[in-house]
């Protein structure tokens, strides 16, 4: 159980840092070789490998997007009880954001996290709309 508290309270304050635009703090929580997935099919999406393409990643999200608000919905745990910090944890949210050309926008989603160690070893990204609104979201990159 405490080790659930744990890793929902470092879930929680990875997207704030993101909301804040804390890069920094951010990225704090990976391995040297984390790995993140993004999804769809536009110049963003692809696997980037290794603390520095994802730092790289992250920067040019925040760039793109001066207003984010993440809202966490949920944040589930496989192992309630680990508390070596090598879990697996999925957080449901929306996000309310708008991008540096002013458009605002919104989506929902899940991010899958793999710990290791107390660290972020993998993400992946499930996002609920890839359509028209996705795009527009990221034109301008």
């Amino acid at each position: 159980m405490i080790g659930a508290l744990l890793a929902r309270r470092a879930i929680a304050s990875a997207f704030e840092a993101l909301n804040r635009h804390d890069l920094p703090a951010f990225m704090s929580a990976w391995h040297d070789d984390g790995v993140f997935v993004y999804p769809g099919e536009i110049s963003v999406s692809g696997t980037f490998e290794g603390r520095s393409a994802v730092a790289k990643w992250f920067k040019g999200f925040l760039e793109q997007y001066p207003k984010i608000a993440f809202d966490l919905k949920d944040i589930c745990v496989r192992n309630i009880g680990a508390l070596s910090g090598t879990n697996v944890i999925a957080a449901h949210w929306d996000v309310r954001l708008t991008n540096r050309g002013g458009r605002e926008g919104q989506n929902s989603g899940v991010t899958v996290i793999t710990l290791e160690g107390g660290k972020v070893r993998l993400v992946k990204d499930f996002i609920f709309d890839l359509g028209e609104n996705f795009r527009l979201n990221w034109s301008g990159v």
